[in-house]
């Protein structure tokens, strides 16, 4: 069974010569497959390191509290916060 996922064009900007390597390589299968491959490849990769960096401490001294864990989300709340708070503000420029 296929399933179709919604798509959304992008424009991105990439050096020439990768442009030019990158169609070469994905040339029967295209460069928006080989750019949606490459993309979740990397995806899960960072998802991988990143559940790493959390194991490594847990397994090398002690579990992760509730509070460190709570702690921990509301920096990256902070964060996302930060980063929208810029990004509006580029908008608006």
């Amino acid at each position: 069974m296929v399933t179709c996922m919604a798509t959304k064009r992008v424009t991105v900007s990439l050096p020439e010569e990768l442009l030019d390597e990158i169609r070469a390589e994905a040339a029967e299968r295209g460069l928006s497959a080989y750019v949606v491959e490459a993309l979740r490849s990397k995806r899960d990769r960072d998802r991988g390191c990143m559940r790493e960096l959390v194991d490594q401490p847990q397994e090398k001294h002690s579990p992760v509290t509730d509070d460190e864990r709570a702690e921990a989300l509301k920096d990256l709340a902070d964060l996302d916060a930060e980063h929208e708070r810029r990004h509006a503000t580029a908008r608006e420029l």
